[in-house]
């Protein structure tokens, strides 16, 4: 295996990972007593769920516009990561742990969030 293709299963694997806990931290947000608070949290877990899920089987499958998919899951891990941050659940600290390292690892230069 190559070194690009190493990088392409840990950016799957990242992917992945990140998509099950914003799926996670999406479900048990819902069941949280105060919905208001959560409202952002909910919203870009789904949405950052979504982009990852998409962004693996489109690695997988070894689309041409690689850099452009990866992007958007770093700008939506990101953006998971800074709502995420402003609660206390555990959920919540378990979604920001997988997005913030799927966006180092997904990110061209290695960027921590």
């Amino acid at each position: 295996m190559t070194n690009i293709e190493m990088e392409t299963q840990t950016q799957i694997a990242a992917c992945l990972e990140a998509m099950n806990a914003c799926n996670k931290c999406y479900v048990s947000s819902l069941k949280e007593y105060d919905l208001g608070i959560l409202r952002e949290s909910i919203r870009l877990n789904r949405e950052a769920a979504e982009i990852c899920s998409f962004a693996a089987s489109a690695l997988s499958r070894g689309t041409e516009y690689k850099e452009e998919i990866l992007s958007l899951v770093v700008k939506a891990c990101r953006a998971c990561v800074a709502e995420c941050e402003k609660h206390e659940h555990l959920h919540c600290k378990e979604c920001v742990d997988s997005c913030r390292k799927c966006a180092e690892v997904c990110s061209p230069a290695g960027l921590a969030v």
